[in-house]
């Protein structure tokens, strides 16, 4: 059974940082892409970034790029979300969703789409505010 577990989330001021992290079990994490998405309360889930099984491609969203860094560690199962500068409309609910493709390789549209993810965790609330 495949598991995703989100962590690092809460309360921060604008311009803070956090650290978002999505271990998994249950399947052989390093031959799956990694995706992040949030929702925001009212809003529809949106795509934040994503990460190739093998860490070769990086993808953001327009709305986090280059605040955003996504990272992933094979070893210990676990996907990271690095957010910096972090605005009162990054607040949502992160999670994080495993591909559906074993070793496979897509372009951003691919991996903005929820229906390409197999596997999700429950979330991790993130507040920004004063």
């Amino acid at each position: 059974q495949v598991q995703l577990v989100e962590s690092g989330g809460g309360l921060v001021q604008p311009g803070g940082s956090l650290r978002l992290s999505c271990a998994a079990s249950g399947r052989t994490f390093s031959a799956y892409a990694m995706g992040w998405f949030r929702q925001a309360p009212g809003k529809e889930r949106e795509f934040v970034a994503a990460i190739t099984w093998d860490a070769g491609s990086i993808y953001y969203a327009d709305s986090i790029k280059g605040r955003f860094t996504i990272s992933r560690d094979n070893a210990k199962n676990t996907v990271y979300l690095q957010m910096n500068s972090l605005k009162p409309e990054d607040t949502a609910v992160y999670l994080c969703a495993t591909d559906s493709r074993r070793f496979a390789y897509g372009r951003r549209d691919y991996y903005a789409k929820m229906e390409n993810y197999d596997y999700w965790g429950q979330g991790t609330q993130v507040t920004v505010s004063s």
